[in-house]
C-alpha cells in the first residue's frame, strides 16, 4: 500500500526511535554484558520516546529486540548469553509511533574480531546499501535483491533465501516480500509512497538454515557466522529515503 507524505513522516519518527535503540544497544554491547541486558537498554529508549515495541509479543516473541550472536542468523531471543571478545552480534529491533512502524538491524563486532568476521560485516552492510539504491521510482522489486546478491556473492559469501525483507507501514510486515536474491527486472514497479524494509542476511558458509527448538532462533546449517543489516526506506520523488537513521 502506498503511503502519503504525512504517513511517511510518522514512519520517519518511528525510524529515529529504532536508530536510537540500535545506537544505545551498540554502545552497551561489550564483553561481559548479557543479551538480556541489551534488551533492557532498548526498552529504556522506547519508554523515553513514548514508543511501543512491535517485537514484544509478536506471535509470542518475549523481547523488544532480537539478539543473534555468531552463527545465529535472525530471531535470537535475549537471555543469559554473555558477550565475549571476538563475537559478532546482530541486533534487530522496531518501534511504533502513532500506529506506524519502523524496523532495522545491524551486526556489530564485540571487541576485536577476526578478519573474516570483519569482511562479512562490511560486505553485508555494502550489500544493503547496494539494494537501497534501487528503492526508487521506476525500479523493479527484484532489482533490490539482485543488487544485494551481486555484492554478497561477489565476495564469495552466501545469501539466505528463507527469510526476506518486506513492506512496512501500519503493520511491521506488509506486502510485498523483498527477497535478497534473484534476477533483475522482475516484480512490481516501485512508486512514490512505497516503503520497504530491506534486510540482507549473509552467511560466511552455506546459505542453508536450521531452526532451533525454541521455534524462533534461526541458525546457519554449518555453524559458521552470519551477519544481518536492515533499514526501512521510502520511495520519494528525490530517490530513496532511509527512515531508520538518527537526526
Amino acid at each position: 500500500m502506498l503511503k502519503t507524505k504525512a504517513e511517511v513522516a510518522k514512519m520517519r519518527r518511528a525510524g529515529r526511535v529504532v536508530a536510537e535503540m540500535l545506537d544505545e544497544c551498540e554502545k552497551a554491547a561489550v564483553p561481559g554484558v548479557t543479551t538480556a541486558e541489551l534488551d533492557q537498554v532498548a526498552r529504556g529508549v522506547l519508554q523515553r520516546r513514548n514508543a511501543t515495541s512491535n517485537f514484544l509479543n509478536y506471535h509470542g516473541f518475549p523481547a523488544v529486540i532480537c539478539t543473534s550472536p555468531n552463527n545465529v542468523i535472525v530471531h535470537g531471543i535475549p537471555g543469559d548469553y554473555v558477550l565475549a571478545e571476538g563475537d559478532i552480534l546482530s541486533i534487530d529491533c522496531g518501534a511504533i509511533i502513532e500506529g506506524y512502524h519502523g524496523d532495522a538491524a545491524r551486526t556489530i563486532p564485540i571487541g576485536s574480531v577476526s578478519g573474516e568476521a570483519e569482511r562479512l560485516i562490511k560486505t553485508t552492510r555494502e550489500s544493503l546499501l547496494a539494494g537501497i539504491e534501487f528503492v526508487r521510482k521506476g525500479a523493479r522489486l527484484s532489482d533490490i535483491g539482485h543488487a544485494v546478491q551481486t555484492v554478497a556473492e561477489g565476495e564469495g559469501l552466501s545469501v539466505v533465501r528463507e527469510y526476506v525483507g518486506h513492506g512496512i507501514g501500519t503493520a511491521m510486515h506488509e506486502e510485498p516480500q523483498v527477497p535478497n536474491y534473484g534476477p533483475p527486472g522482475k516484480g512490481i514497479k516501485l512508486k512514490v509512497g512505497h516503503v520497504l524494509a530491506v534486510e540482507p542476511m549473509v552467511n560466511l558458509g552455506t546459505a542453508r538454515t536450521t531452526l532451533f527448538e525454541d521455534g524462533w532462533t534461526v541458525l546457519t546449517a554449518d555453524g559458521r557466522i552470519s551477519a544481518h543489516f536492515e533499514h526501512s526506506i521510502a520511495v520519494t520523488d528525490d530517490g530513496p529515503e532511509v527512515l531508520t537513521v538518527s537526526d
